[in-house]
């Protein structure tokens, strides 16, 4: 199976106000077949840091059926109980047959202990489905992926690319 570049994108907001248009640009992207959404979800974490988890419904039935709580196995949340931990170990266990330690390859990476308490984070794994023909010809030419990340509103700014008025606009892009 070929599959495009996967991104985790977090996202967090301090007073969350969803009133469906988050979900609905993912179904728009969806059917443009820009991005395929792989699971998405939004965890809200209570003052004292307690967790609580709601899947968007953005998924397909067919990609329920096949992706269930990948994103959940990803982060370290359990769901669907039994069932849930059991894809996870396969996921896993595919992982470590193609040599990749998914649990060093995560150690530093702690996604729920970055959303602050008394807020909540819209936590969307996609698949880059525009990516992937360009992948395949930078491999036909013998190409390989060195580095790769998203640059900072601020940093365009330094190098004169963005206007500092129109940092807020594309704020969602800092790291």
């Amino acid at each position: 199976m070929s599959i495009g570049p996967v991104q985790l994108l977090v996202v967090g907001f301090s007073q969350p106000d969803f009133e469906g248009e988050v979900a609905a640009e993912l179904v728009r992207l969806r059917e443009s077949e820009t991005v395929k959404v792989i699971d998405a979800m939004v965890v809200y974490k209570d003052a004292e840091g307690a967790l609580s988890v709601t899947h968007l419904d953005t998924l397909t039935d067919e990609d329920k059926i096949e992706y269930g709580a990948t994103l959940g196995a990803l982060i370290g949340l359990g769901f669907d109980g039994e069932e849930g931990a059991e894809a996870g170990m396969e996921l896993g266990a595919a992982a470590a047959a193609e040599g990749i330690d998914v649990l060093e390859a995560n150690a530093d990476w702690d996604v729920l202990a970055g959303i602050p308490d008394d807020s909540a984070a819209a936590l969307i794994l996609l698949e880059h489905h525009w990516a992937v023909p360009l992948r395949d010809a930078i491999a036909r030419a013998g190409g390989f992926r060195i580095d790769d990340g998203f640059i900072s509103p601020i940093d365009l700014v330094e190098i004169g690319l963005l206007a500092a008025e129109d940092v807020e606009t594309h704020a969602l892009s800092q790291s």
